[in-house]
């Protein structure tokens, strides 16, 4: 027969035997999450990072704030994640550009994806929408590359970043058609798509949440998406291919990484519940309505797709001969 202060010994025993990620996962989290977003406030990661974290403060009774630092195409953000303690209190909410694409751009980075991040869940994916300033004399695409080569190095295009996925789709629409467009690079959508309403570049590849309500308001013109297909929330606007590029295939899209280590049960606790408030009927209905599609997978398969993402772009780079500045 086992003794009371025996089987108070066994318990104890059997308590400190539970793994530490799987106790810090039951009690997770205890406190504010802090969500850096490593581009401006206003642009498409923003936005899509700003619904998911009001709908986790509301279920978690715990604070996920965004936390915003523009810089270096997105790295600066994604280094500071790097580096953070892996306890699921430090997250980042990333894009193509510091995910999959800067490594093939630069000789230098600060951080590895595959060696210091870990994949919680993807998203949302979105096309690019190249949109002009009203005051350029274009009505499609064709329209802007016969301007463009009868002034060379005249018109200029935006991006949220060198090395970005707009600088990308610039530079890939550049040799595809022979054309010498300037490059102008932002810290972030927002304040690129600011400098076009004001006419002070030509032209920009944006994410479609933050042109649209400028299109619809008929502040910029929208010439046409960078997938194969059309996008339901501008179904009026042609494709690349069907506007005269074909081959022009990009897409923008936006995940959820932790720092290299951060357990299992956490990263698992935080994928689920992610995932739970993208695939929410209104956060898709309001996603969707400015051409993002919410995804919402498992760590397995976000780490998969950005593996095949990186092999693409690096192709795509190799082809287009496209540089960081």
């Amino acid at each position: 027969m086992i003794s009371m202060d025996r089987l108070s010994v066994v318990c104890m025993g059997c308590w400190l035997a539970v793994p530490g990620g799987m106790a810090a996962a039951q009690t997770y989290p205890v406190k504010s999450i802090r969500v850096v977003v490593p581009f401006a406030p206003g642009g498409a990661t923003d936005i899509t990072g700003r619904l998911a974290a009001q709908k986790i403060t509301e279920a978690w009774g715990q604070n996920m704030i965004i936390d915003n630092r523009p810089g270096a195409s997105g790295m600066i953000g994604a280094d500071i994640v790097a580096k953070a303690p892996s306890d699921g209190y430090t997250v980042l909410l990333g894009s193509t550009a510091e995910l999959a694409i800067n490594q093939h751009l630069y000789s230098k980075m600060a951080y590895s994806t595959e060696k210091d991040l870990a994949p919680v869940t993807l998203a949302a994916v979105t096309p690019l929408i190249l949109v002009i300033h009203p005051s350029i004399p274009a009505k499609s695409v064709q329209e802007l590359i016969r301007l463009a080569k009868a002034r060379p190095g005249q018109l200029t295009y935006a991006s949220a970043g060198t090395g970005g996925v707009q600088h990308l789709a610039g530079e890939l629409l550049k040799t595809t058609a022979g054309i010498n467009i300037i490059h102008v690079p932002y810290k972030g959508a927002g304040p690129a798509i600011g400098d076009l309403l004001g006419g002070q570049v030509s032209m920009f590849f944006s994410g479609m949440l933050p042109a649209i309500p400028h299109v619809k308001g008929g502040k910029l013109r929208a010439l046409a998406v960078t997938t194969r297909t059309r996008s339901p929330a501008a179904p009026e606007v042609p494709t690349m291919a069907e506007a005269g590029v074909p081959g022009f295939d990009i897409s923008n899209w936006f995940a959820y990484f932790v720092p290299a280590g951060t357990s299992r049960e956490i990263v698992s606790k935080l994928s689920t519940e992610l995932a739970r408030v993208l695939k929410l009927p209104d956060v898709k209905e309001k996603l969707a309505s400015q051409g993002a599609e919410t995804v919402g997978d498992s760590p397995e398969q976000l780490g998969q797709f950005v593996r095949a993402e990186s092999a693409k772009y690096a192709k795509l780079i190799k082809a287009s001969g496209a540089k960081a500045d």
